[in-house]
């Protein structure tokens, strides 16, 4: 007689699902989930290992998710490609330029100082800056700053141009000529004087009518350099680096007397807001006695081409916005802010151009006992002759 086995008795074995708070697919109640356990998964009816699972490691992002889904990360990295970058880099620029546009208009309208009333009659009309050629008269008075703690020195009352430069541009011109402080030229109802006390006796307006009769050439727009906010301006630029001579001065009397002490050995320096302007400023270098106002002059040429150059850098581009909130408080000019912006676009289109100087030809004694520096005509008419031709 055949001896009778008994089968295996066969058993249902579940085990918790992952997600005891969210239903999975397929679950009737919603308050869990539940599986048939695999082969070899003990349970507690059967004797097997039992017991929560295994803890399973984190996923690292870009992992497969259940199912066999990649991460949203996965997917966010596979639809970059070069193409799509260099786009939003574009587009990353670009919005970056146009903030910084739009602050600088903005600024402009609140906070430019526009010039005395009587400067727009001394101002012979022009085309637009970037196709017709104009000339504009920039100006630097000596005015002492609100915070001076000169003794007498008296920020209110009447000052002469510290620097005075003729810009040509618009129109494919870029020139450039500067004019030293000391030459001497008649001006109407003082007899002769230095060109720079023309500002004294009637502000930017009868500087440009003196320059523009003295030079025979029509005057189209004036800057005027607020010296009170320069500082700001390359502060918010990170400082200017330049490189020159020993320069060793004392203005407004040096710091003893509560004005500035400047000391720069030759070689390369970064200058902060205040050794920026003291630079500018610098008329009598101890360092170098014998220098007159023609190397001041060439000193502020420098420094504007270094101002010019650290715009261009690629830290000024990170501070963009800043520079372009700070420039027009240091501008007291006729031009409104789409003009202004006209201008810079003019002179980086056509180039800023040489540089030139009107060159003295003679000193002369005036009754002041001050000394003076004198230009022949022919000296004069070839200066003008190669600036209007730039």
């Amino acid at each position: 007689m055949a001896k009778e086995t008994n089968p295996k008795p066969q058993y249902t074995r579940y085990r918790a699902g992952r997600k005891l708070l969210r239903p999975g697919p397929g679950d009737a109640g919603g308050n869990g989930s539940a599986r048939p356990a695999r082969d070899g998964e003990g349970s507690l009816l059967e004797g097997g290992r039992g017991g929560p699972p295994p803890p399973q490691r984190p996923r690292r992002p870009g992992a497969a998710q259940a199912g066999g889904q990649p991460s949203r990360w996965r997917r966010f990295t596979r639809r970059i490609t070069p193409k799509r970058a260099v786009l939003g880099l574009l587009a990353l620029i670009v919005g970056w330029v146009a903030l910084s546009l739009v602050l600088f208009l903005v600024s402009s309208h609140f906070r430019r100082v526009s010039p005395p009333a009587n400067v727009a009659g001394q101002l012979e009309p022009a085309g637009f800056l970037v196709t017709s050629a104009n000339n504009i008269l920039v100006l630097g008075s000596d005015k002492r700053q609100k915070d001076s703690r000169e003794p007498g020195a008296d920020p209110n009352g009447p000052s002469r141009s510290d620097s005075i430069m003729l810009i040509r541009t618009g129109g494919g011109h870029a020139a450039r000529l500067s004019i030293p402080r000391d030459t001497v030229i008649e001006i109407p109802g003082h007899g002769l004087q230095k060109i720079n006390a023309a500002y004294a006796f009637g502000g930017p307006a009868e500087s440009i009518s003196v320059i523009k009769h003295y030079l025979g050439i029509p005057i189209n727009h004036v800057i005027e350099v607020n010296f009170e906010n320069f500082p700001e301006l390359v502060e918010a630029m990170g400082g200017i680096t330049y490189t020159g001579g020993c320069v060793v001065s004392y203005l407004d009397g040096g710091s003893a007397d509560g004005g500035f002490t400047l000391r720069l050995s030759a070689g390369t320096h970064h200058l902060d807001g205040t050794e920026a302007l003291a630079l500018a400023r610098t008329r009598e270098n101890r360092c170098a006695p014998q220098q007159t106002d023609l190397q001041r002059e060439e000193r502020q040429q420098k420094l504007l081409l270094d101002m010019k150059s650290q715009l261009l850098s690629f830290s000024s581009f990170l501070r963009l916005p800043l520079i372009s909130w700070n420039a027009p408080p240091t501008i007291i000019s006729d031009m409104s802010g789409p003009e202004l912006l006209a201008l810079f676009a003019a002179l980086e289109i056509g180039g800023s151009g040489p540089t030139r100087l009107l060159a003295p030809t003679g000193q002369i004694m005036l009754p002041d006992g001050e000394e003076g520096l004198t230009v022949s005509e022919e000296s004069k008419r070839a200066a003008v002759a190669r600036f209007m031709a730039g």
